[in-house]
């Protein structure tokens, strides 16, 4: 079942962030579906947070979607080529996304090694941010996409998950937001 509009409302980004472990990210793109599970994420939590991109109220072209009502694409250039795929999150104004990491593979495995050049299927494939958009095909033209719609969207199929299989660390690559480089934003499912 796709989540509901209300889902992405909520007004915990870091509850959301280790509750879309296990959750399916799909992407239907010119007919061709492919997705996974979630298997890795990191909350960026607005306008306190000095590693999210809205950090003391900044606002910019490129981050004025993370302004929008929950429920929506933020994408990102990162380091001016991998585009990254967030989910934008809370109440309008909020500036809350959570950044997609990584997904294990379940549909439109093809299409993916397809779309990366690889020539077979493993964790690889999708393990880090830009591999995600890359084997997904989201690009640019994907941010501000509604999480409702039939290109980009995210299923609970029941996948009932305990505290011992998510593993909860710091982010990842944001040693620049000093001490809000350690707080546990990064969530991980273990295989």
């Amino acid at each position: 079942m796709r989540l509901s509009q209300t889902y992405y409302l909520h007004p915990d980004v870091v509850f959301l962030a280790k509750d879309l472990i296990g959750k399916y990210l799909f992407t239907k793109i010119d007919g061709q579906l492919c997705g996974g599970i979630i298997s890795e994420t990191e909350a960026y939590k607005g306008v306190e947070d000095r590693a999210c991109h809205a950090f003391g109220g900044r606002r910019t072209k490129r981050n004025e979607m993370m302004y929008a009502e929950g429920g929506v694409a933020y994408v990102y250039l990162c380091y001016g080529m991998h585009p990254l795929l967030n989910v934008v999150t809370h109440q309008k104004e909020t500036p809350d996304a959570i950044l997609i990491r990584a997904i294990h593979a379940s549909h439109g495995e093809e299409l993916m090694l397809k779309r990366t050049g690889k020539p077979q299927m493993n964790p690889q494939v999708t393990n880090g941010p830009g591999k995600v958009t890359k084997a997904l095909g989201i690009t640019l033209a994907d941010n501000g996409e509604p999480l409702q719609n039939s290109r980009i969207w995210i299923e609970d199929r029941g996948l009932d998950l305990s505290e011992m299989e998510i593993l909860n660390t710091p982010r990842i690559g944001v040693s620049y937001a000093g001490e809000d480089a350690e707080l546990l934003y990064r969530f991980c499912l273990k295989f």
